[in-house]
């Protein structure tokens, strides 16, 4: 079938998923037709394979609205020809509304007008949990726009029916998600909603979340792991992200059961984000003052890190490097040297560990044994290796070094 799939014959019934399915959250009824509104997936291939295609239909189009407070879903797929077997030799469309049942809370809308009445419901929604922080931020039009961050630790009914609706946007905006169990206690959510005006009143939009599950850390504390972080795609490239995550640090300083923070398999955005606000934060402790910064990591900025900041050791010391680097005087070639020796210094270490363990190998195997499983780096290759890192890292200290200027 796929050698049938590639040819001329039915190559005008694949789509890519990425251009045909729409996102809409909307406000009013007038939402519902207004195309300026719509936003589509940064990715599909975890409903879709990693083709990201939908065969099997012209002109497809694949609408997913949701109202913007209650996240209600509406399902709506529009296309001008389909495939059957009927009709192609026993070649079959993607089922692509089963596709997407799958993944979506049972009972989405598929009736219109159904869900265009569903919209003033929001009227009534409030966000589950506990009011935690608000903001406010001025759109490109002069606009004051007001957000809210809700904490939710308690799950009932009503938040697991939410979440349900909330939870299938992962799948699109972030790589290698998966569904949590709500029901496990040890979750915490972090909630972020624009506060709108509505008619004489107010309404709630959804604009994204965080989850964060609280490991044990022996004997009696915490270490909470960031798992998804999602901000919708008409409210990125606002601040949301770092509001969330510096909300979320502030919750975390006043625990004492919190021993440190950690973050799981993060993003390059999220990565650099979490360093500009890391920086800019301990940029406020003494112990990571310029001096203290040009003598090199120490036991104060670690302790500070973890004991201020909830910070793990290897954050704080990535930290400590992009802040030396703002604090070096690159036109002295001594104190730039000072730096590249030490940042190599740590990125040399598992090569030292690779050394101790092929010394073992030696004294435990015979030399065809040692030449089969050696997978060791040349001096010059390792050279050339730590060079790469080396530049690799200051480039990206240097994109939060430039971030961390605009926000401070």
């Amino acid at each position: 079938m796929e050698l049938m799939i590639a040819g001329n014959k039915f190559e005008s019934y694949k789509a890519s998923a990425n251009d045909v399915i729409h996102f809409k959250l909307v406000r009013k009824e007038s939402d519902v037709i207004d195309d300026n509104n719509v936003f589509k997936p940064d990715m599909s291939h975890q409903l879709f394979g990693d083709s990201e295609s939908i065969f099997g239909y012209k002109d497809l189009r694949v609408n997913m609205y949701c109202t913007a407070g209650r996240m209600i879903t509406y399902v709506d797929i529009s296309y001008s020809d389909k495939i059957t077997p009927q009709k192609c030799d026993g070649v079959s469309a993607d089922d692509v509304l089963r596709i997407l049942a799958g993944k979506l809370q049972p009972g989405f809308l598929s009736n219109r007008d159904e869900f265009i009445a569903s919209v003033d419901k929001d009227e009534t929604f409030r966000p589950f949990g506990e009011l935690i922080h608000s903001y406010d931020i001025t759109s490109v039009n002069g606009n004051e726009k007001k957000f809210e961050v809700y904490f939710v630790n308690v799950v009932d009914a009503g938040w697991r029916d939410h979440h349900e609706r909330i939870q299938p946007f992962l799948l699109f905006y972030v790589d290698a998600a998966s569904y949590i169990d709500v029901d496990d206690d040890k979750w915490n959510y972090y909630m972020v909603y624009e506060k709108y005006h509505h008619d004489n009143g107010y309404r709630y939009a959804f604009v994204g979340y965080m989850t964060v599950y609280n490991y044990y850390a022996y004997p009696e504390r915490i270490r909470p792991r960031i798992s998804q972080v999602l901000v919708l795609p008409p409210f990125q490239r606002q601040g949301h992200g770092s509001q969330l995550l510096q909300c979320f640090y502030n919750h975390c300083y006043v625990l004492p059961e919190v021993l440190d923070i950690t973050v799981e398999d993060p993003s390059e955005g999220f990565q650099r984000m979490r360093d500009c606000i890391d920086a800019g934060n301990c940029l406020k402790l003494a112990s990571f003052n310029r001096d203290a910064l040009l003598r090199g990591f120490s036991y104060d900025m670690e302790l500070d890190a973890r004991e201020k900041l909830k910070l793990n050791r290897r954050q704080s010391r990535r930290v400590y490097e992009i802040l030396r680097l703002k604090a070096t005087d690159h036109s002295s070639g001594q104190q730039y040297k000072a730096y590249r020796l030490d940042v190599k210094r740590r990125l040399n270490i598992p090569f030292q560990k690779n050394s101790r363990d092929f010394r073992k190998l030696q004294s435990a195997l015979n030399v065809t044994e040692l030449s089969a499983t050696m997978n060791a780096f040349s001096a010059e290759q390792r050279m050339e290796l730590l060079e790469k890192q080396f530049n690799d890292c200051i480039l990206e200290y240097q994109l939060v070094l430039a971030r961390l200027s605009v926000t401070s």
